[in-house]
Order: structure tokens, then C-alpha cells, then sequence
């Protein structure tokens, strides 16, 4: 069992059981996908928020990563 953290996939120890969802994210069409500064500033922000446990979000059951990544997603919280 892993113990809960306020972090990203990509900052747990096992990266390579989340690859799939890092290879969805680059597959993610160019016009869909949220621009790099956005998406830093939407995971940031994420970070810093009580519901992110362990890369999801506790509102919505969502990878953050993958949420952040589509540029007409939402946070089901509203700080972006």
C-alpha cells in the first residue's frame, strides 16, 4: 500500500506502472492539448490543493495529469 501524498504520478516512486498514461498525454492532438506554461501553472496549482491524494483527484477520481493536459478541462474545484 502507498502511503497517501499530496504529489503528481509523475513524483511517486513507480513511474513506469503509470507509462500508459504518460503515452496518452503525448497522444493527446496538438489542438487539444493545454499549453506547457498553462499546464505547469494547472499542476501547480493542483499541488498545493487538500483533494490531490497520490495523482488524483479526490472530487472527480481523475489522474490530474491527464485533466490538466486537455485544454477545455476543468478543475471540478475551480481554481483553473
Amino acid at each position: 500500500m502507498r502511503k497517501e501524498c499530496r504529489c503528481l504520478l509523475k513524483e511517486l516512486s513507480d513511474e513506469d506502472y503509470f507509462r500508459n498514461i504518460y503515452e496518452y498525454i503525448a497522444l493527446i492532438p496538438q489542438e487539444q492539448k493545454t499549453p506547457d506554461g498553462e499546464y505547469t501553472a494547472r499542476l501547480e496549482n493542483c499541488k498545493s490543493c487538500s483533494n490531490l491524494t497520490n495523482g488524483m483527484c479526490r472530487l472527480c477520481g481523475c489522474f490530474v495529469e491527464t485533466r490538466a493536459a486537455k485544454v477545455h478541462q476543468y478543475c471540478p474545484k475551480g481554481i483553473w
